[in-house]
């Protein structure tokens, strides 16, 4: 089976891409071992020190390929909130300076930031992956979720700004949707999507 390495410390990044690959049903995708650096016994410690979500994917997808010759996928993310010019962008899941900082504390710093400005607080999750092969070509894809911020929590599942990201669309909160309901249109799900073709000719050499 070919291999695809995750560029991720975090196991559930592993457990994200594996949902939303299965949820695509292709039988090509069926036989693609995902993996973990830490599966090769790879530390690699990669600053994200781009200025866009495409620079901190192709640092992390570059170096990890370099280290594991593997085709490797790596993606950056963030929450734009129209109200707030953009922010928290890269930023978002540093949005609290404090490193010890939860999901809840930067959901509230987020509402705190937007009192007083008027509703809807549009807004939209952002991704971009990048695949990298060990050849160091390099080749970006892009997904986005556009919503808005509701000041007022719902749902228990998912996790970060999932709780107060509203979808117009389906009258629900991201952290009100099922996994399979998540993985069918998120940022991360749309931009694997747009990435299938590029990652089946890919795994097919």
């Amino acid at each position: 089976m070919p291999n695809l390495l995750i560029a991720s410390t975090n196991p559930g990044k592993l457990y994200e891409f594996q949902e939303i690959f299965a949820g695509l049903n292709l039988t090509w995708l069926s036989h693609v071992t995902l993996q973990l650096p830490a599966d090769l016994g790879i530390q690699l410690q990669v600053d994200e020190t781009g200025a866009t979500y495409a620079e901190n994917a192709a640092l992390k997808a570059l170096a990890y390929s370099r280290a594991s010759g593997l085709l490797t996928l790596a993606d950056d993310s963030g929450l734009e909130v129209e109200a707030l010019d953009g922010r928290p962008g890269l930023h978002s899941a540093r949005y609290v300076l404090d490193p010890l900082a939860t999901d809840a504390d930067r959901r509230a710093l987020l509402l705190k930031n937007l009192q007083g400005k008027p509703r809807p607080w549009r807004a939209a999750f952002q991704c971009v992956l990048a695949l990298a092969q060990t050849g160091g070509d390099l080749s970006l894809h892009t997904g986005t979720c556009p919503g808005e911020i509701i000041p007022e929590e719902r749902g228990s599942n998912g996790f970060g700004y999932d709780p107060i990201f509203w979808l117009p669309q389906l009258g629900r909160t991201m952290a009100e949707l099922t996994t399979a309901e998540k993985n069918q249109l998120s940022h991360r799900a749309r931009a694997v999507l747009a990435a299938l073709p590029t990652l089946q000719k890919l795994l097919a050499q």
